[in-house]
């Protein structure tokens, strides 16, 4: 579902991507396409990377335009409060914490076994919360513990 660039573009039905506000394009690229192993499809304006079956877009903040009249695209304020997240489903989530950490991801806590799945969390360089997580029971019926949060 892209064009001979690699660039999100259906022929036909929809595609999904994400779009974040980055502070520093070139930072956000290095961590997308060297730590977690996308693949740079543009380098900037707007910074596009593959991840796996996704796609990251990333640019910085800018004022109210005429598709959007009104709305101002502002940084992210990093910190423990957070309305979303990105979500990274994984094979093998011990390896993809061992890896990622050796290239610089700075994890909130090691994979820990939740009884539906195994997961853990991590920031970007905008302090952008990522969920990595392994489906575990939830692959034989087992579901999360409501009452323990998300």
């Amino acid at each position: 579902m892209t064009g001979d660039t690699g660039i999100p573009a259906p022929t036909e039905g929809l595609l999904v991507s994400l779009f974040l506000t980055v502070r520093d394009v070139e930072r956000s690229r290095d961590f997308y396409s060297r730590v977690l192993g996308g693949t740079v499809v543009m380098a900037e304006n707007p910074c596009i990377v593959q991840l796996s079956n996704s796609w990251i877009i990333m640019n910085p903040g800018g004022p109210p335009t005429p598709d959007k009249p009104g709305i101002s695209l502002v940084d992210h304020e990093p910190g423990d409060p957070t309305s979303s997240f990105l979500n990274l489903r994984v094979a093998d989530i011990h390896a993809c914490h061992a890896q990622w950490s050796a290239q610089g991801a700075r994890f909130v806590t090691p994979p820990l076994d939740r009884g539906a799945e195994i997961r853990c969390y991590l920031r970007d360089p905008d302090g952008y919360l990522i969920e990595v997580g392994q489906s575990t029971g939830l692959l034989h019926g087992r579901h999360g513990d409501p009452s323990s949060g998300r």
